[in-house]
């Protein structure tokens, strides 16, 4: 077969178009980032993970204590992405109709119309998640699950551009509906942010003046939704060698069988990581090495994101919990005994 001229000048071209809107998708994160750290002072985890949920296309489950800026996080997020959001807050006396919407009336012609719920934007603020009843969890559930609504039979989707961020307060229990493990599943990530240090929070003194003054933090031209899906498929294309493959295999297949990796972790986990777990860990795996500029995924990046993506997903047994052992220490134990290819 021969190539013509004209035929190579075509294909170079094409690559070279590709190649520059690789470099114009990680620009706009590196923009988003480079925002988002403005904005959310003392947070850098907190923002690549956020990123991390953006690129994977997965949920997060935030856990940490009120005045962290969980929700300053996500309205920052949608003000720099063309895109809008919502604010839930969940309470005990929330109905799945307040989040969904229901039909109403209309008695002019006696027909019924949908009125859209508040889920029904592309970023969702679902505040103090726990303190709302399992019919209403249900119902957020399955628009994470299935990006739809069913009411009254009918089924409504939810825009392709679509993220809840959860919010969990671990100060007070009381009065909350924990939530089940299948949901916990459904979770990309469970992420718990900690206080930040002394000069972290002079900085957040110093922007809260300057905001209550007028100034703002500027991003520029919103980032498109269609960037977001370039870069989507860029992050989930980054190559995975067979050698780190097997090391997340065997990682997650180290949540089920820990005493393979020491007679200490023996009859320590009632359940192990599901299927779901390998499939979030391998998307954002290459997710968090693409923010990093990087075309092929390393087993550091498999290590730096496996304790968000995996902690939500093992349950401890009594005794384990009662001798002090968590979801985290037993990931770095695995960490260090895991080897890899």
């Amino acid at each position: 077969m021969t190539v013509t001229p004209d035929a190579l000048a075509m294909a170079a071209n094409a690559q070279a178009q590709s190649a520059q809107a690789h470099d114009g998708y990680r620009r706009a994160f590196h923009r988003l980032a480079d925002y988002m750290n403005a904005s959310i002072l003392g947070q850098p985890a907190f923002v690549d993970l956020l990123l991390v949920a953006v690129l994977a296309d997965g949920h997060l489950l935030v856990e940490g204590a009120p005045g962290l800026a969980k929700t300053k996080a996500i309205k920052a997020l949608a003000k720099a992405i063309d895109c809008d959001e919502q604010r839930i807050q969940f309470t005990p006396d929330l109905l799945p109709s307040d989040l969904t919407g229901t039909d109403i009336y209309r008695p002019e012609d006696g027909s019924f119309r949908f009125q859209a719920g508040p889920v029904f934007h592309n970023f969702i603020l679902a505040d103090e998640i726990n303190r709302a009843p399992a019919k209403v969890q249900a119902a957020l559930l399955e628009a994470m699950a299935e990006r739809q609504v069913t009411v009254g039979g009918a089924t409504y989707a939810l825009p392709k551009l679509f993220l809840v961020m959860a919010t969990q307060n671990p100060i007070e229990q009381e009065g909350t509906y924990p939530l089940p493990e299948a949901q916990l599943d459904r979770f990309l990530l469970h992420v718990k942010l900690d206080y930040p240090d002394i000069a972290a929070e002079r900085a957040i003194l110093r922007l809260v003046r300057g905001e209550a003054q007028g100034e703002v933090v500027a991003f520029g031209e919103r980032v498109s939704q269609s960037t977001i899906f370039g870069a989507r498929r860029q992050a989930l294309a980054t190559y995975m060698s067979e050698a780190v493959e097997e090391y997340l295999l065997q990682f997650v297949f180290a949540t089920r069988n820990p005493e393979l990796y020491g007679k200490d972790l023996a009859g320590v986990i009632s359940f192990g990581a599901s299927p779901r777990g390998t499939i979030s860990l391998d998307r954002s795996a290459r997710a968090f090495a693409w923010l990093r500029g990087r075309d092929y995924v390393v087993p550091e990046d498999v290590q730096a994101i496996v304790k968000p993506v995996l902690r939500h997903r093992i349950l401890l047994n009594f005794e384990a919990q009662a001798d002090g052992m968590t979801t985290d220490l037993f990931l770095d134990t695995l960490i260090g005994r895991v080897p890899v290819a």
